[in-house]
């Protein structure tokens, strides 16, 4: 390539090697210095401790060129540009600096095990030889070339054109005298010509939508949880008490003294962990707080996998709301959505120019529910994407986990497809291969890299071993949701009481594979939405009848093995449907009865952690077993639960979900002498009638139903009993 070839081509926006051509190169003896700056009427190189030499104009575009005679290399200078009268620029060249990513970083990043890919690619705040800049870097490697622009050149792809650094597809630029706050894009030419406007894949913050670029971040945050994260690195959360409230931000409660305005990550910080802490969750689940531009998606279209959503404030600002939760003794799991992301033509679909982060092939890259884009989950860059996000909240932002977002559509080629519509694996299966093997490497280095942590999959189908190790063949998910555990029990409790003897076995027959994964038990947002109405509104009977049900619904689920997930609102009673455009109607806890509901979730959180038999072992039939399962014409179940020691730690759970009080029901109880009431869903505490067994009930020595012992008990209507040896 000779020098006339590389002016035309950087003229033209296409040289892949700008280095080659601009800054400072040997030339007889002395430095040759070339910088291209359109529109300049007059560019002079000034070297560190020598005359200002002018450079003069090569081609009329913008190419400027002079030599600094006797100078060596490397040569230490700065550009001084001026474009009229007073209007003049003195800056470091960009073109004086080495690439900014060594060879192990490409060659982590090709083989994609780069998994601190986000301290590389994006737009990182350093300091190189004395001059503080900003890095730049982004993977296009079907562009033919690539540019930074931003509010520091007036959003001009000529003036800052990026270096290719071969096979990696990555493209590279350090900018000295960049601030922190900046916003910029890459705009990359496509092979067919075009220019194409992306916002930064890696972006550490992005502007409050509509707007759409990406800001140049740098945190200080300084953080307050070291004995947190000691205890969450020691910490095994199949053998804790998990009690999630799953939340989000934007409407769990407005403002009302400015608009109604949704409250910010530090008013959050503040009342969110008091009001959690109060109701004794353990942790918090945040629907998607990744950036994504249209908030009807409630997050989970995302467009900025490392940044968080700017509705609520800055990055650091959001730390501060994790940090204050833990200091409330509250963790934070975050929803993250690998399997799909939106069609949005600045951010990630067709990134280059070419199906780069997604499946080319619409049969295997096009959602048909959604109208999104599926990641290709066979290509290195886009797992090692994918993973360096996950890992990049648990580490950067101390979250404690992540729940992966409609996994079911990740395993399945066919999933809501058509014959004809989708591809078969090369098996001639429909198990999607590439997507189970990213789970699996997912799964294996956030827990060997991050212990403690938690990963959850919504997945709704009978995939086996979702939480099992990888290493006999599970996909090494900590825990799963259950979602037929979800379905029935719903389904049992929305069926009139008269008819429920029916329907008996939906309420029994989780506990035929209650052990089969680590499941966590959902009551979230999706049961809420699209016209499902609220938990209250499902209930049938009147009034009294719905939250007496609602009562009891609850108490079954945080008996029932499993940990525990509630979607805010539910523990008000909410008798609207969820919307994410208005608050919670925090107004209804002027009800006594709604007060009572969320009085009786925050006596169960309480209890549930009180006792051991209630959670050490949520993953055994050892911590379970049945007292009476099969009194359907009764509408009653009891059964109990029990911990590493179960003659100590033991909780008989009793449920009469009829609305008919049953006096001298006699139940079978595996220890003698007094029980007691750790719970009464029917106390007039919860708005309850207030019957049951005031002062306890003594188990005799008449065996019953498979027990040594037994008592007759009084079962409040539509009510949960936890029955408790009174010691």
């Amino acid at each position: 390539m000779t020098v006339e070839t590389d002016i035309e081509a950087i003229v033209h926006r296409d040289l892949a090697d700008p280095h080659r051509l601009l800054g400072a190169h040997p030339n007889n003896g002395g430095v040759v210095v070339r910088a291209f700056r359109p529109a300049a009427a007059k560019v002079l190189a000034r070297p560190d401790g020598g005359e200002p030499v002018e450079l003069t104009q090569r081609h009329p575009a913008g190419l400027f060129e002079g030599e600094v005679a006797g100078a060596t290399l490397p040569l230490h200078y700065e550009l001084e540009v001026q474009y009229g009268p007073g209007e003049s620029y003195t800056m470091r060249d960009p073109y004086a600096f080495a690439p900014t990513l060594g060879e192990i970083d490409l060659y982590l990043a090709g083989e994609g095990r780069h998994e601190e890919l986000y301290e590389k690619l994006g737009a990182h705040v350093i300091e190189i030889d004395g001059t503080t800049g900003v890095a730049f870097a982004v993977w296009a490697p079907s562009a033919r070339s690539a540019s930074v622009v931003g509010d520091f050149n007036s959003w001009d792809g000529r003036l800052h054109p990026m270096r290719s650094l071969g096979a990696s597809g990555i493209w590279e630029l350090f900018i000295p005298g960049v601030p922190e706050g900046s916003r910029y894009k890459f705009e990359l030419r496509a092979q067919d010509g075009d220019l194409l406007l992306r916002a930064d894949p890696f972006a550490f913050e992005t502007e409050l939508p509509p707007k759409t670029a990406s800001v140049v971040a740098h945190t200080r945050y300084e953080w307050t949880d070291d004995g947190w994260m000691q205890l969450r690195h020691q910490g095994d959360r199949l053998r804790e008490p998990m009690s999630i409230y799953e939340v989000h931000l934007g409407s769990w409660r407005l403002n009302p003294l400015e608009d109604n305005r949704s409250l910010t990550y530090l008013e959050l910080a503040d009342e969110l962990a008091a009001y959690v802490t109060d109701m004794g969750f353990t942790h918090v689940e945040l629907m998607p707080v990744m950036a994504h531009p249209f908030s009807g998606s409630w997050g989970y279209q995302v467009t900025s996998y490392f940044a968080p959503t700017p509705r609520f404030g800055s990055p650091d600002q959001f730390r501060a709301f994790v940090d204050r939760l833990h200091e409330h003794g509250v963790g934070v799991i975050l929803d993250w959505v690998p399997a799909h992301f939106p069609r949005d033509e600045w951010a990630l679909a067709r990134f280059d120019g070419s199906a780069l982060f997604e499946h080319a092939d619409p049969r295997r890259g096009s959602h048909p529910d959604w109208g999104t884009l599926i990641f290709n989950f066979g290509r290195l860059e886009v797992r090692n994407f994918l993973l360096a996000s996950a890992l990049y909240w648990l580490r950067e932002y101390h979250t404690d986990g992540i729940r992966v977002d409609a996994v079911a559509s990740m395993l399945y080629l066919d999933y809501s497809r058509k014959e004809g519509q989708w591809v078969p694996n090369e098996f001639g299966g429909r198990e999607d291969l590439e997507a189970v093997s990213f789970l699996k490497e997912l799964n294996t280095v956030a827990y060997g890299r991050e212990p403690g942590i938690v990963s959850a999959a919504e997945e709704s189908t009978a995939w086996p071993g979702v939480s099992r190790p990888t290493y006999v063949g599970g996909l090494g998910f900590g825990f799963k949701w259950n979602m037929g555990w979800m379905h029935d029990t719903l389904g049992y409790f929305q069926q009139d009481p008269i008819h429920r003897r029916y329907h008996h076995h939906e309420l029994t027959f989780s506990l035929v594979y209650a052990f089969s994964e680590n499941f966590i038990l959902p009551l979230s947002h999706d049961e809420v939405v699209h016209g499902k109405g609220s938990m209250y509104s499902k209930m049938p009977g009147d009034r009294w009848q719905k939250l007496a049900n609602l009562r009891a619904l609850y108490a079954y689920m945080w008996a029932h093995p499993g940990k525990k997930l509630l979607f805010m609102g539910c523990e008000l009673a909410q008798e609207s449907e969820w919307s994410h455009e208005r608050s919670l109607d925090w107004h209804l806890l002027e009800n006594p009865e709604n007060a009572g509901i969320q009085s009786l979730v925050r006596d169960l959180n309480r209890v549930y952690r009180e006792r051991p038999a209630m959670w050490e072992i949520d993953d055994s039939d050892r911590g379970f077993y049945w007292l009476e399962p099969n009194d359907a014409a009764n509408n009653v179940v009891a059964f109990c639960r029990t911990g590493e020691d179960p003659v100590r730690d033991v909780v008989a759970v009793v449920c009469n979900l009829s609305p008919v009080p049953r006096e001298g029901y006699r139940l079978g109880l595996p220890q003698a002498g007094r029980w007691v009431e750790a719970v009464n869903t029917d106390s007039d505490y919860y708005g309850g009638s207030n019957t049951g067994n005031l002062g306890g009930v003594v188990a005799e020595e008449t065996g019953w139903g498979g027990q040594p012992f037994s008592a007759e008990l009084t079962l409040p209507p539509l009510s949960v009993l936890w029955l408790v040896p009174d010691r």
